[in-house]
């Protein structure tokens, strides 16, 4: 599985970090939340935990679906 990639972030100076994808807008945190997540992206990978915040990651159920009838054209 390919490791995300295209996310940043920004931390506003009231406190709110905003996690972009791209040019979209992914979430927006606030409060406890959003130092829970600067502490996260400080000390680890920041792609990884910028993608488990905003729940944008493979799931890995992407190759089954791939031979669902549904997805068949």
């Amino acid at each position: 599985m390919p490791r995300p990639h295209g996310f940043q972030y920004e931390q506003r100076a009231d406190g709110t970090v905003v996690i972009t994808h791209g040019t979209r807008t992914a979430t927006t945190l606030r409060g406890p939340r959003a130092e829970q997540f600067l502490a996260e992206a400080g000390s680890g990978d920041g792609q990884l935990v910028m993608a488990r915040w905003t729940g944008n990651y493979k799931r890995g159920n992407e190759r089954v679906s791939r031979g669902h009838p549904r997805n068949a054209s």
